[in-house]
């Protein structure tokens, strides 16, 4: 590390291979560590955070504490040695030493305005890079079957995964893996035949649920009607020309439907590979198993895969005992696909907690099979819950998605009007539908998708919350402080004396951007980028309620109007990333 240089130099010179604030941590680091190896002969790794209170400092570190014992001294003796060597690193404003041994610092101005330049590269993605690629799978719908509103979940954060790792220059395989195959297309077929009101080609979505409803009704006074449908199902398999005819009919209404649902949500998944196009993969599969001793014969005839007795797992069915294949032997086909064909270095499958024991079986069966899988992750999401107990769903009566969105349009319409004057816009529907579908895309992806996410209208819409509306609506006050200025962008200040307290706060906020979209991404934790951007509104807020910005006096205005368009530029890129729309007048 250089010491002699300058800051800006140093920081200038390092900034390529290092994030701004953990470059800053770095230089800290080595000087501490330098103190300390000097002093008591031994080598100890200083980390540093950030202080829970604003008085406390722009980072701080606790290391004092932490090895006292073990050199024998006093932890505020050593913090104060630490705090009279840091004192002197060039970007160092002042260093306390506080409570029984913490080290807090305060950065000069200059060099917290330098660490906006991590934040401001980060607001635009980076070079897709040579390595091999991430392929991430989500949504994974039923043909014949409209998208429920618990579909969201895998669907919204699926997509902000991808957009994190697609952001930071991966490449990323995103890819929907749809339910078009199995028994419930004999099951459909059956009801077709027995009460269709109308050719298949003018049927809807909803036609097609309405006679897989039914045939389950009809199937609880006649199970002769589940035979029917089996022996429908194998026809298919064999490649039966009515029933191709049928299902091919029946995924072309789906698909129409589905793909205009996604666009809606902002939802772009390159590859759908459906069930049905492994077909011809899966048998060669089976008999590689049944070669290995993967898969055995079980009761009544079935294939299974059994697993060692620690994992404490079940068998798993991998043929039927009829010759027809399930989802684990779909799935075992779709991972050989992927492997052989894009050769990635992960696969991840974010799928609810109901499916953990499925694919813990699928994981362990792949690896049995497979010397050459990739990491090969299932990202788990909680189940939905509803503090409108009117919107749980019931059988045969799903909450549609495209319900729920209208719903959501029309409520953010109502709150559009309420706010009168205070909102601006020239296109009121563009603006509800903008609020209402981010308001439910948002809701779910800022909660901590390993929980239960509670889908709540009030906390979804509110202007004062966690929420896309606060989100949308900070974004365009800060974008009309930039119109009103008459600016596009803003070139950092030059030369920085000093710094308010609201100024600090908002740089101190900003500057996290690039270390929150790295923890987000390697977490695949969506919501921690929310939390930051719900945040970075609050600081933005509380700063332009108290410091003037368009009628400060200079060196003042360019520092604000550049923190302003720093807040815009990294709430707009953030939103982005989880699928949200933000609108420059509001």
């Amino acid at each position: 590390m250089i010491f002699c240089a300058t800051f800006a130099e140093v920081f200038e010179y390092n900034f390529c291979s290092h994030t701004a604030f953990i470059f800053m941590k770095s230089l800290l680091s080595e000087r501490a560590q330098k103190v300390l190896k000097t002093t008591f002969g031994d080598t100890f790794v200083v980390q540093w955070e950030r202080p829970t209170r604003k008085d406390h400092g722009d980072i701080a570190t606790s290391i004092a504490l932490q090895i006292a014992k073990k050199v024998g001294k006093n932890p505020k003796e050593i913090a104060e040695l630490l705090a009279s060597a840091l004192w002197e690193e060039e970007g160092v404003e002042r260093v306390d030493v506080a409570g029984a041994g913490y080290v807090n610092v305060w950065l000069t101005p200059d060099a917290l305005i330098a660490l906006l330049d991590g934040a401001r590269q980060a607001c635009t993605a980076k070079v897709k890079n040579a390595e091999a690629p991430v392929v991430i799978e989500y949504s994974g719908p039923n043909i014949a079957k409209p998208l429920g509103i618990h579909h969201i979940l895998s669907t919204v954060v699926g997509q902000a995964i991808a957009n994190l790792y697609e952001h930071q220059g991966y490449d990323v395989k995103t890819v929907n893996h749809i339910g078009d195959w199995g028994t419930q297309f004999g099951k459909l077929f059956v009801a077709y035949q027995n009460w269709k009101k109308k050719p298949i080609e003018d049927c809807t979505v909803e036609d097609l649920l309405d006679l897989y409803v039914r045939f389950h009704d009809e199937a609880e006074a006649n199970p002769a009607l589940d035979d029917q449908a089996r022996e429908a199902f194998a026809r298919l398999e064999k490649g039966d020309k009515d029933m191709k005819e049928f299902w091919q009919t029946s995924v072309d209404i789906s698909m129409r439907e589905l793909l205009m649902m996604y666009e809606r949500l902002h939802v772009d998944i390159a590859y759908q590979h459906a069930e049905s196009m492994y077909e011809e993969m899966m048998m060669p599969l089976i008999e590689k198993g049944k070669k290995d001793g993967v898969f055995i014969e079980g009761k009544e005839g079935a294939l299974i895969a059994e697993f060692p007795e620690e994992l404490n797992m079940p068998p798993a069915i991998v043929l039927k005992a009829d010759g027809a294949t399930i989802y684990h032997t779909r799935d075992l086909a779709t991972i050989r696909y992927r492997t052989d064909t894009w050769h990635p270095q992960a696969v991840y499958h974010v799928v609810d907690i109901a499916q953990q024991l499925y694919f813990q079986q699928l994981i362990c069966m792949g690896n049995q099979l497979f010397s050459d899988l990739p990491h090969w992750e299932h990202i788990i999401i909680g189940r939905m819950r509803f503090a409108d107990k009117g919107m749980s769903t019931r059988k045969g009566n799903i909450v549609r998605l495209e319900q729920v969105l209208d719903e959501a349009v029309e409520r953010a319409r109502k709150k559009i009007e309420e706010h009168g004057e205070k909102i601006q816009t020239d296109d009121i529907d563009d603006l509800a539908e903008m609020m209402g579908v981010s308001s439910v895309a948002y809701g779910v992806l800022s909660q901590n998708r390993r929980m239960d996410m509670v889908f709540d209208w009030d906390t979804f819409l509110s202007f004062d919350g966690n929420s896309a509306p606060y989100l949308q609506y900070t974004h365009a006050r800060s974008r009309s402080v930039l119109d009103n200025a008459g600016v596009e962008t803003v070139e950092k200040p030059k030369k920085i004396q000093s710094l308010s307290e609201k100024e600090r706060g908002l740089i101190n906020t900003i500057m996290l951007f690039e270390q929150v979209l790295e923890d987000a991404r390697r977490e695949h934790m969506p919501h921690k980028l929310a939390n930051f951007l719900f945040e970075l509104c609050q600081e933005f807020n509380a700063f332009y309620s108290e410091e003037p910005i368009l009628k400060a006096e200079e060196p003042e205005r360019s520092l604000r109007l550049y923190l302003t368009y720093m807040t815009a530029s990294v709430l707009q890129a953030g939103a982005r990333i989880l699928t949200i729309r933000v609108p420059d007048r509001m």
